[in-house]
């Protein structure tokens, strides 16, 4: 499958991208908040690093490139892992969430469906050009949107999730008999054995059909239920770390970010520290007259009760706007409230996408719709969530020296794949 003589730079949604000289993986580390100045010791890498527990990443942190980036927001996964595919923000690509209103319809919709896709991804842009291309993601809600534009059959890309490996066939997602290659069982989605099932299946691929570009989405399962530098949590990127170190045995290129940070949202007594936005609302406006959407909202709850940092507001046509952000901006906890073009403008949003009123929540905080509807009986730890602009923090790390990338210079998540590809010597 490694295609890897040279060949002619790819130029995608207005960047160009050099050819690999060797097999790159992308991942994405779910989740992963980041150690940086004033963040109290440092994030879950810095933490386990410092207890002995990554060998390989301590390594890389000598000799390789590291940096801190931004991440999109609102920071929750699909919005970040299709800006990171396809080196834009949601304001190109359109994914602005995992879940929104559609008001054409008047539903509210997952955003998962590859039709909702507005660019071309840059692993469709390589695989086009005769790229060997694989991805492997944890849910299987990103699947189809990673996959979009990728060709699948004998010879054509590779894309599954571990979550539904024992479905993968050969002229859906480019495999089959997934789990036999992999020599793992099935993982449940609510645990670490599905992100370990990602990176098995990495090693696997690499071992075998050797691709030219690698991309591999991680779950935050255990980010949601355990701090930085935790038993739990340093157990789980200790298993990433052993991964990572093959990876590069085989001769592959590591880059690393995240698709957002995490944050604990929770008071000293264990409750979730909520702001309930609908009931305020109806309140203001009359029962039922504004609605609340909250873009974190997903197939897979459990671990957060749907709770958020960033919410979106559609309003009746006879409310003051501007009045309610200002009368909103000054609830306790709430980091910013923004009507539609001023959020659009200042986070790279696309407008047909959010409601007239754009909330953030500050670092502590997460916002609700309404507390009936939110079952938290699942939580089984104290809040931890993301969303918000407090989980903007990334890391972006690559194998290598990046010597051509200037020290200074603002990084974003998605410039990921141009500092593997374009700044690495």
């Amino acid at each position: 499958m490694n295609t890897s003589s040279a060949r002619a730079d790819i130029t995608v949604n207005g960047r160009r991208y050099r050819w690999p000289k060797r097999p790159l993986v992308v991942v994405c580390i779910d989740g992963s908040e980041p150690g940086y100045p004033g963040s109290d010791g440092g994030g879950y890498i810095e933490r386990a690093m410092a207890a002995g527990h990554l060998p390989f990443m301590s390594e890389v942190f000598e000799h390789g490139t590291v940096r801190l980036a931004e991440c999109v927001v609102p920071s929750f996964t699909n919005p970040n892992n299709l800006s990171i595919v396809t080196g834009v923000p949601p304001s190109v690509h359109g994914i602005c969430g995992n879940y929104f209103f559609d008001p054409k319809s008047g539903n509210e919709v997952m955003m998962n469906d590859p039709a909702l896709l507005r660019t071309d991804t840059v692993l469709a842009a390589f695989a086009a050009a005769g790229a060997g291309v694989a991805v492997v993601t944890a849910k299987d809600k990103l699947r189809r949107l990673l996959g979009h534009g990728l060709s699948f059959g004998e010879r054509g890309a590779i894309c599954f999730s571990a979550e539904k490996a024992d479905e993968a066939e050969i002229q859906s997602h480019g495999i089959d008999a997934v789990l036999e290659k992999v020599a793992l069982p099935l993982p449940s989605v609510y645990s670490a054995d599905l992100t370990e099932f990602v990176f098995a299946a990495g090693v696997m691929l690499m071992e075998s059909v050797r691709p030219d570009l690698m991309y591999l989405s991680t779950t935050d399962y255990i980010q949601h239920k355990h701090a930085p530098g935790s038993d739990a949590a340093n157990a789980f990127y200790a298993m990433m770390d052993r991964y990572w170190a093959r990876l590069d045995a085989l001769g592959a290129t590591l880059a690393l970010t995240a698709d957002h940070g995490m944050k604990a949202k929770h008071s000293s007594d264990g409750q979730p520290n909520v702001i309930y936005l609908q009931p305020l609302l109806d309140e203001w406006l009359g029962t039922g007259r504004a609605r609340v959407i909250l873009p974190i909202t997903d197939p897979y709850v459990v671990h957060h009760g749907a709770l958020g940092g960033f919410a979106t507001a559609y309003l009746p046509k006879d409310a003051d706007t501007g009045a309610l952000a200002e009368r909103i901006a000054k609830i306790d906890g709430v980091e910013c409230a923004l009507i539609r073009d001023l959020a659009c403008e200042r986070f790279e949003l696309p407008p047909d996408r959010i409601g007239d009123l754009v909330v953030i929540a500050q670092a502590d905080r997460v916002i609700g719709s309404a507390p009936e509807k939110h079952d938290l009986s699942a939580l089984e730890v104290p809040l931890r969530s993301h969303g918000g602009v407090s989980e903007q923090r990334v890391p972006l790390i690559v194998s290598r020296k990046a010597p051509y990338l200037s020290a200074d210079c603002r990084l974003r998540n998605f410039d990921v794949l141009d500092v593997a590809l374009n700044h690495v010597s």
